[in-house]
């Protein structure tokens, strides 16, 4: 019996959703396929063709999802940053420190310093934070992805697509080594071997720097793509989304977006008239809450003292950051060690994480002396309490301290962060100029549970102090008591000078006064608060937001994983719920 027009029609349908989600992961990947980089000055200034999507934001997530979308449909991807390629700050992780600590207008990695006064520091770069990052790669919790609501076969399909293309094993590093074998000598276990999975113990995972140390990123996930329905421009800033408020509307719908490329020019994007046509919003848990701010989407009171129309008057914009603290023990050793990031990390069952880092970059642009990923020169001060803190400091300290004596630098960290974090705070508007970074407090430390945890990482380091395996590479042949190695962290970072040694008298005031980051900040566009579950912004149509800022906590130990599966993992959804009505199933 013939198959009806209609049958035949969702039949067809049903056969392209199969073949999409089977084909995929057999394509050949090849950077190649890279779409061509576009500087955003090169887009015409009279609108001429529209888009099924605008992503804003060529981030950690907005990479994957951008290519994947580009599979079906014509996306434009705005990145207000520029090409992570040639980068050589970028690339390498020996020059990990100095991409980090790049103040220039157009460098890879912009700065901010929290209300807390903690440095921190955001991407603007195609790749996002996978181009600043210490490149660890490790999954989220089963906890984790059942508690957002994700489909946990999607997301086992989505998590190999991306590691398949820019993930490896690392050749461990010795002091990534010692770090293994002092938590399990500390009662860190079991030893899960070489694993991206989070699960309880000690684990090697995985990374995205290669044997020769140059650094995959989340751009070249862009390869993936179809390069014929891709376009990328590069420094391209959105000022705002452009909304359609008709009268007689359910809601205000998103036409485009507004953007000034790298020599000021003003432009403007639209979708076209596809009712499943959207904005999505991949600028990252700072860039996608001031975003929507800046487009009339937030509380109608701090939108009218910048005097921006409203849009939508929600309460929520902003709220519930929150940045994972992360407080450090300086390791003196016999000899230097060898330059390591993140390789091994230690996961408690009080919800602490432990990692380490050593050594400095060795090529002829490094600074010759530096702390790794604990570097003055990156803004981790943490010998000067956070109020006291500024980026002149940072860069006062980085031009003085080729005359500290070598042996300062003889030795690698220890490090100690917290699963959550509970504590949160917001952002707000500082002005209307989106380039410039909005106010963020994250208010380390307000919840009692994270201090005690802290507290417990920092015995926990000390318990692996204890351990033969660091006795052995202990410049003192003795060790060194916790005390002193709380006062050498203290002093470590900026100078020899002491600054706050009593800290040693109260690991609880080691912890407020010495808190640092690790760039895992989250928040400021809740799912259930701006955002519904597949990520659509309440009280509007046609914009989404897919990053870290719908997060509630960070997800594993180290989030890139996550978020660039997040990424795939929306734009097949996207994908198969468009087909899928397209099919009338």
């Amino acid at each position: 019996m013939a198959l009806s027009k209609r049958m035949l029609f969702i039949f067809q349908a049903m056969v392209c959703l199969c073949s999409f989600s089977l084909s995929q992961g057999n394509q050949q990947f090849s950077l190649r396929n890279l779409p061509t980089l576009q500087k955003a000055s090169s887009f015409p200034a009279m609108r001429h063709e529209t888009y099924d999507y605008i992503v804003v934001g060529g981030g950690t997530a907005g990479c994957p999802l951008a290519a994947t979308l580009s599979l079906k449909y014509k996306v434009l991807l705005l990145e207000r940053g520029g090409s992570p390629y040639g980068n050589r700050n970028v690339s390498y992780m020996e020059n990990f420190h100095i991409g980090l600590s790049n103040m220039a207008p157009d460098s890879a990695s912009q700065a901010f310093i929290s209300t807390d006064g903690v440095i921190n520091a955001r991407a603007r770069v195609l790749g996002g934070g996978t181009c600043i990052n210490a490149g660890f790669y490790s999954r989220a919790s089963s906890n984790f992805i059942q508690e957002v609501g994700w489909d946990e076969d999607l997301v086992n399909e989505s998590f190999p697509w991306v590691e398949d293309k820019i993930v490896q094993w690392p050749k461990i590093a010795p002091w990534q080594a010692a770090l293994r074998d002092g938590l399990l000598q500390a009662g860190v276990s079991p030893f899960n071997g070489y694993t991206y999975d989070h699960v309880s113990g000690t684990k090697v995972g995985g990374t995205i720097f290669d044997e020769t140390g140059y650094r995959h990123t989340a751009a070249d996930l862009l390869a993936a793509g179809d390069p014929n329905n891709l376009r990328v421009l590069l420094h391209a800033s959105v000022n705002r989304i452009v909304f359609n408020s008709q009268r007689g509307q359910l809601k205000p719908r998103a036409t485009g977006v507004q953007f000034t490329d790298e020599n000021g020019g003003l432009h403007q994007a639209f979708l076209n008239s596809n009712c499943d046509s959207e904005i999505i919003v991949s600028a990252g848990a700072i860039g996608s809450p001031q975003l929507l701010l800046l487009s009339g989407i937030g509380p109608k009171n701090d939108l009218r003292s910048h005097k921006i129309p409203i849009v939508l008057h929600n309460k929520y914009v902003g709220k519930g950051m929150a940045d994972n603290p992360m407080n450090s023990i300086f390791i003196p050793t016999k000899s230097p060690p060898r330059q390591s990031l993140i390789e091994t990390v230690g996961i408690t069952e009080a919800g602490v994480f432990i990692e380490a880092s050593s050594g400095f970059g060795q090529s002829p642009e490094s600074i010759h002396c530096h702390h790794g990923i604990m570097s003055a020169e990156i803004g981790q001060l943490s010998t000067i309490p956070p109020k006291e803190r500024s980026l002149e400091k940072a860069q006062k300290y980085a031009n003085t301290k080729l005359n500290l004596p070598k042996e300062i630098f003889h030795g690698g960290f220890i490090l100690e962060k917290i699963d959550g974090p509970l504590s949160t705070g917001h952002l707000a508007l500082i002005d209307t100029d989106v380039k410039k970074n909005p106010a963020v407090t994250f208010n380390y430390f307000s919840h009692p549970q994270d201090l005690t945890r802290c507290v417990y990482g920092i015995k926990t380091i000390e318990r692996i102090l204890k351990t033969n395996r660091f006795s052995e590479l202990s410049a003192n042949t003795d060790g060194h008591s916790m005390e002193r190695v709380l006062n050498m962290s203290v002093q470590a970072n900026v100078n020899l000078i002491p600054k706050h040694t009593n800290d040693t008298e109260s690991l609880e005031q080691f912890c407020r006064d010495t808190v640092i980051t690790i760039w895992h900040y989250h928040g400021g566009c809740h799912v259930g608060k701006v955002v519904d579950q597949q990520h659509r912004v309440l009280g509007v149509s046609g914009v989404r937001v897919v990053d870290g800022s719908t997060f509630s906590r960070s997800p594993g130990t180290n989030p890139q994983a996550t978020v660039m599966m997040m990424g795939r993992y929306f734009g097949v959804m996207i994908l198969r719920g468009r087909l899928g009505r397209a099919a009338g199933v």
